[in-house]
């Protein structure tokens, strides 16, 4: 019996997101082969390719409808490889291979993306999380742990050797990255920030001047995303502690919750200056 057009396009619409993931495994093996080869410029530009693939076969999933149980499973074995064996090898290869302590540390990050990846998808089975836990991930994502990862390679590409390339400064650096990715370090998820409106404009700017550092300094480019990312940290978990503390604010509009800050900030220094005064209430309570 033969498939009607519309059920063959059905069909095809819902194996996509799939062939996406697919080609990301693809590419990362294929990243591994290049650096085999003496060829680091071509691995990063793989694992760049399977990092796209995979930040857009989750979104074409959900735009078309076609999540399954299955493909969430093929997502997960393909971040093992392309942000865990993939950067590991490549960076083995590339810088490590003299020396048996690089060894023992790129084990040791492949073995913490998996882990890592476990924890993730056991909590999405946990009805327990509270809503705004949502908005962050546990510790370092895989793609970011990557990212870390082939920064090192970015930097003897940029500037030769140094004390960057040391095998002590890339065994402390690759041990940190792995310690970052299985932590419990809340670290807020890129599709849940909220832009206010009037920053859009500056956004966009920014995006073109990173589309351009793209062309002209793409090794910098690396470096001035995974210093952002270090960055932003402290800002995630000061977000969470906060969502913590008022998760009924979680479900408010980002305008709302940001006027909320505001007027808890705003009456902590009058609440901190009648204590001073000793101005309490009766039980402790300030007047």
């Amino acid at each position: 019996m033969t498939l009607r057009p519309r059920a063959r396009r059905a069909v095809s619409l819902q194996i996509l997101p799939s062939s996406m993931t697919v080609l990301s495994v693809c590419a990362g093996l294929t990243a591994i082969k290049f650096a085999l080869e003496q060829q680091p410029k071509a691995a990063m530009a793989l694992i760049a390719a399977a990092a796209i693939l995979d930040g857009l076969d989750g979104r074409v999933a959900r735009i078309l409808d076609a999540q399954s149980r299955m493909g969430a499973e093929i997502d997960s074995l393909a971040d093992a490889v392309n942000f865990g064996v993939t950067p590991a090898v490549v960076l083995y290869v590339t810088m490590l291979s003299a020396s048996p302590a690089g060894w023992v540390v790129v084990l040791l990050y492949a073995v913490c993306v998996v882990l890592r990846l476990a924890r993730f998808n056991a909590l999405l089975d946990d009805g327990s999380q509270p809503a705004y836990a949502q908005e962050f991930f546990v510790g370092m994502p895989a793609p970011a742990g990557a990212v870390s990862i082939i920064g090192l390679i970015a930097l003897k590409l940029q500037f030769g050797a140094g004390w960057w390339t040391s095998t002590a400064f890339l065994c402390v650096w690759v041990v940190g990255t792995s310690m970052l990715m299985v932590s419990k370090i809340p670290m807020k998820k890129m599709h849940a920030v909220a832009v206010p409106p009037n920053w859009a404009a500056p956004l966009l700017a920014v995006l073109a001047i990173f589309a351009a550092a793209a062309v002209l300094a793409p090794y910098l480019l690396i470096w001035a995303i995974i210093l952002a990312y270090l960055v932003h940290i402290p800002f995630g978990v000061r977000n969470q502690r906060w969502l913590a503390a008022h998760p009924e604010a979680w479900a408010e509009e980002p305008k709302q919750r940001r006027a909320a800050r505001r007027a808890i900030r705003q009456a902590r220094p009058h609440r901190r200056s009648m204590a001073r005064l000793g101005l309490r209430k009766p039980g402790g309570r300030l007047t």
